[in-house]
């Protein structure tokens, strides 16, 4: 699909930006018609409904909990547990001039990066992809928030073989590989950020 990415600081709480989504959150999905749709899941899923070649919710009722479950797992547990403290100490800090990052959020941070690396581990030693042998929204979802930690320089990639195959299939897909184009300015990723082959 085409689209055209527009960067929303939704901290500054623009009142424009509130009358697209009052909750003041990205992402909000802004259609040619105007339509405005908010809401990380409820926008996969209706892209999923309009657009649904290649497919990222697939299979039974039962594979399709799957997805959802871990998509769930990955934005809400660790969105919370580690990106949430990667971005507010390693970013928002810095380019707000708001003090030093807080060593003991950052290592509680790191902490939870390890247990969800395991945890992905554990998934990726079953499965070719997170929640089945195609790639589906659950990848999506665990691979957002993979990049985050891994733009930061916060996975030491050797110590995760299992996670590190998984990520380099994610980052070989064509619509991912665009996505790892960006770069925060003024803050450089880590070394093997857009390497496909690590």
């Amino acid at each position: 699909m085409d689209f055209t990415l527009r960067l929303e600081q939704e901290w500054d709480r623009r009142p424009e930006f509130l009358a697209l989504n009052p909750a003041g959150e990205v992402p909000v999905l802004v259609m040619d018609s105007g339509k405005c749709y908010s809401g990380v899941m409820a926008i996969a899923e209706y892209l999923e409904e309009i657009a649904p070649e290649p497919a990222l919710l697939i299979g039974t009722a039962e594979e399709r909990y799957e997805i959802r479950r871990l998509v769930g797992w990955f934005h809400t547990k660790l969105g919370s547990e580690v990106t949430r403290h990667l971005v507010s100490e390693k970013l928002y800090k810095r380019f707000y001039g708001i003090g030093e990052p807080d060593s003991e959020a950052l290592r509680c941070a790191a902490h939870n990066l390890k247990t969800h690396l395991s945890y992905i581990s554990y998934i990726a030693e079953r499965r070719h992809y997170l929640a089945s042998g195609q790639f589906t929204m659950a990848d999506a979802a665990a691979a957002a928030h993979i990049s985050v930690a891994d733009y930061f320089g916060n996975i030491r990639w050797d110590d995760w073989p299992q996670v590190k195959e998984w990520y380099m299939r994610v980052k070989s897909r064509r619509s991912v590989r665009t996505l790892l184009a960006d770069k925060i300015p003024g803050l450089a990723p880590s070394k093997y950020y857009s390497e496909l082959d690590f």
